[in-house]
């Protein structure tokens, strides 16, 4: 396993393929500090003695201790201790952790891999392949994120039907040697800062699509890839620091004719294994959201206490309400989560079908709770604001700039104008304030927010997989016995 110093050393000796608002910039500038800050507590924590059970495991590759984040589930017990260790590790820094990218795609591509193999028309060893990456991404202990969400371009049209090609990333040309691959994937989480980068399709395919049937790895500084990058920063502090200076950014990936050679290609033209890999992916990645979503709830749980705390309104009845309300959702999305890890099985849902084995074994979320707790917690990240801001009052959007709390023709008054509660040391109560306003007022506060409400897809995406995999029928089954109506006639 690396340690934070080797993982930013690395990061310092990659290829410059990152551009930011019209600079080529590098992996070590200076704006990526908060999101290295935040990814090098995943390498902290391996090597930390009070969390390493939780952020270790045993590869079942080479019988070597691997950091979780890069483990194949091999029981239920590997899905709990993920959920877990996800949300120990964003309560660290009270936001996205960040690596959950790369073990969700890796989990994914490791199904599909070796289900795509069996096909007699499959046109390399998928699973092969990704046996030889999925062993060197865990013995060098590397960062994935994962490239799904493509442009779509004209939204209502599928990939095959779209003006250009492009907006879905596809297969231009097939060689001896590889596979040529153009178009764009957008919004990846630390993509800038990955050592390797997953791609996976972004949706179900058919017969027509099987160009965009395409799964592969690439490092994050390839020739062929260019990332556009967005830095999602808080304000920088010079008095009042933060206990740790976090950051996140995302990329547009761009794949600009980019050659892989087919010892990287883990899927390629199969589009029910494509839509698979495109359901898998979600999948999992939900299932993680149940870990930092929950995670995210506590945060904003003390944020409200203590705003409540320090306005003297903490016994209120209406105050206790919200915080009842955060809290429930909170612990039901964490017991959704828990839920579909228990219930995990190597079996995946095939619409029309149910579910069926798939893949080599390693373990699969139930689909429908995993899929409950991350809409249940996504569609209230603008209510826990609204709660916030009901709270805290207008005090937040107006608060004095750092260098006026200083001043010291301003200090003074200002700390005797601020302060609220007598018993908190008005100093407590600005550096409370300030990290307020980070999360629920700054530049990054809002792009976080969509984030959270997005990522992993859209609520209307959680609702569309529950309710088409869920048994409806049988609940009205339960009806028709209780009010005496004759039973449905199966087929």
């Amino acid at each position: 396993m690396r340690t934070r110093a080797q993982y930013i050393e690395r990061l310092g000796k990659m290829n410059r393929n990152l551009y930011c608002n019209g600079e080529k910039i590098d992996r070590l500038d200076e704006r990526h500090e908060g999101a290295i800050n935040v990814m090098g507590l995943t390498f902290d924590a391996a090597w930390d003695p009070a969390s390493r059970d939780l952020c270790t495991a045993t590869s079942h590759i080479t019988g070597e201790t691997i950091n979780r984040f890069n483990h194949i589930h091999q029981n239920t017990e590997d899905l709990h201790k993920k959920q877990d260790m996800t949300r120990y590790l964003c309560n660290k820094v009270g936001q996205c952790i960040q690596r959950c990218m790369g073990i969700d795609a890796a989990n994914a591509i490791h199904a599909v891999s070796y289900e795509a193999q069996k096909s007699p028309q499959a046109k390399t060893a998928y699973h092969d392949n990704w046996l030889k990456w999925l062993k060197r991404f865990q013995t060098e202990d590397l960062v994935a994120c994962c490239a799904q969400t493509d442009v779509k371009g004209e939204r209502l049209k599928r990939p095959s039907e779209q003006t250009d090609p492009d907006m879905y990333v596809h297969v231009v040309e097939e060689r001896s040697d590889g596979i040529i691959v153009r178009g764009s994937k957008v919004h990846i989480s630390e993509a800038s800062i990955a050592d390797e980068i997953l791609v996976v399709p972004t949706r179900a395919l058919k017969k027509g699509e099987e160009a965009y049937a395409v799964c592969f790895a690439v490092p994050g500084d390839y020739e062929g890839v260019k990332q556009i990058v967005h830095f999602h920063n808080a304000r920088k502090r010079d008095h009042f620091q933060r206990g740790i200076e976090y950051g996140y950014t995302d990329s547009y990936v761009i794949f600009d004719d980019c050659f892989v050679p087919w010892e990287r290609v883990f899927l390629c033209g199969e589009t029910l294994h494509g839509s698979v890999a495109a359901l898998l992916f979600a999948l999992f990645h939900r299932h993680s959201y149940s870990g930092c979503k929950p995670a995210m709830l506590d945060f904003v749980i003390g944020l409200a206490a203590l705003a409540a705390e320090i306005n003297g309104i903490e016994k209120t009845p209406h105050v206790r309400k919200m915080l009842a309300e955060l809290i429930m959702t909170g612990e039901l999305g964490y017991a959704a989560g828990y839920t579909a890890s228990a219930l995990g099985k190597p079996e995946v849902y095939m619409p029309g079908v149910g579910f069926v084995p798939y893949g080599p074994g390693s373990y699969i979320p139930n689909s429908i709770y995993a899929n409950v707790g991350r809409c249940l917690t996504g569609e209230a990240v603008f209510h826990e604001q609204e709660i916030l801001c009901n709270i805290a009052g207008g005090l937040p959007a107006t608060f004095p700039y750092e260098k006026d709390l200083i001043n010291p023709e301003t200090k003074g008054l200002l700390e005797k104008y601020l302060k609220r509660n007598p018993n908190i040391p008005i100093e407590e109560q600005i550096k409370f304030w300030l990290t307020f306003i980070d999360f629920g007022l700054s530049g990054s506060a809002g792009s976080m927010m969509y984030g959270a409400y997005h990522g992993g897809g859209s609520p209307i995406m959680e609702q569309i997989a529950i309710t088409s995999q869920y048994d409806i029928e049988a609940k009205k089954d339960i009806v028709r016995a209780i009010a005496g109506m004759k039973p449905r006639q199966k087929k």
